[in-house]
């Protein structure tokens, strides 16, 4: 089994807590069923909860037909959750996060009365030309955080991943990284399998925790898995891996590709079929 990631099983016991976080914007692609099937098979084998968080704060890209893509695909290649919700309407009676937007606030209102944050006026093309660095000097725009159609930022060290970072949108909805923060908080997490390219997004996440004063956030470990590549060195599912995922909502057995995909990073034996992901628990002793 890959090294790293079997030392991070050995940190997670039966009181700890995974989760899956899928975003509604889309439909599932292969490199999210590879993150999933490595949280799933983190939880299932060290006896852990795992939760199903779905993250639908961008209402513009939601779709009803993303969330119940979300379901159908996750049932299909047997990946099951111990909490969470279990269907379209349960999610948006019990599980959505604009059920929790109070919460959010309250924490951007932490960070604001600590003078962490600015207000910034500059439009994705103003931004552009910068890449992924946030010019210092944008931070003294002159603009009061109640002026319309700004967004906030967070004030952050020199030469951090993710520079001055937004934390609250132009159109008033809490950022991403704010509301990740308050989720994990909010549900017990403890432990994540999380893509390389999130690796910023979690220096973003340890740092807010910091901001807020929330220590109980400090302790939980991410894992940080590679991409998910094809022979192309391209991320899988702009290729081979989205056509996988599309035979699973025809009804195909696409899905093995993707098991197998799993199996092999895993170390796995390549010898056996795996046909649902429960065929990784059992394809493997572990200590």
């Amino acid at each position: 089994m890959n090294g790293a990631f079997s030392h991070f099983l050995e940190t997670i016991g039966n009181r700890c807590r995974l989760r899956m976080a899928p975003t509604p914007s889309g439909y599932l692609h292969a490199g999210n069923l590879f993150n999933f099937l490595l949280n799933h098979f983190a939880a299932r084998s060290r006896g852990a909860k795992l939760l199903l968080r779905i993250d639908d704060l961008d209402a513009d890209r939601k779709r009803a037909a993303y969330v119940e893509d979300i379901f159908s695909t996750l049932a299909r290649v047997g990946i099951d959750w111990d909490e969470g919700p279990r269907s379209v309407v349960d999610f948006e009676s019990h599980w959505s996060q604009h059920l929790r937007l109070p919460a959010y606030h309250a924490a951007l209102d932490v960070l604001r009365s600590k003078n962490l944050l600015f207000a910034c006026g500059k439009s994705r093309r103003d931004l552009a030309p910068y890449g992924s660095t946030y010019p210092a000097h944008f931070r003294n725009q002159g603009l009061d955080l109640e002026a319309p159609d700004v967004a906030w930022r967070i004030k952050t060290p020199p030469d951090f991943p993710l520079p001055d970072f937004v934390v609250r949108r132009r159109d008033g909805i809490p950022a991403y990284q704010i509301a990740s923060v308050c989720d994990d908080l909010h549900f017990g997490v403890t432990h994540a399998v999380r893509g390389a390219d999130l690796e910023a997004s979690t220096s973003a996440q340890y740092y807010l925790a910091e901001c807020l004063g929330a220590s109980s956030f400090l302790p939980i470990q991410f894992f940080h898995h590679p991409l998910l590549l094809d022979e192309k060195g391209e991320k899988l599912y702009k290729s081979a891996g989205s056509e996988a995922v599309n035979t699973i909502k025809e009804g195909g057995d696409g899905h093995q590709e993707i098991l197998k995909a799993t199996a092999q990073w895993l170390g796995l034996p390549e010898d056996r079929k795996y046909s649902a992901a429960g065929d990784l628990l059992n394809a493997i002793e572990l200590p």
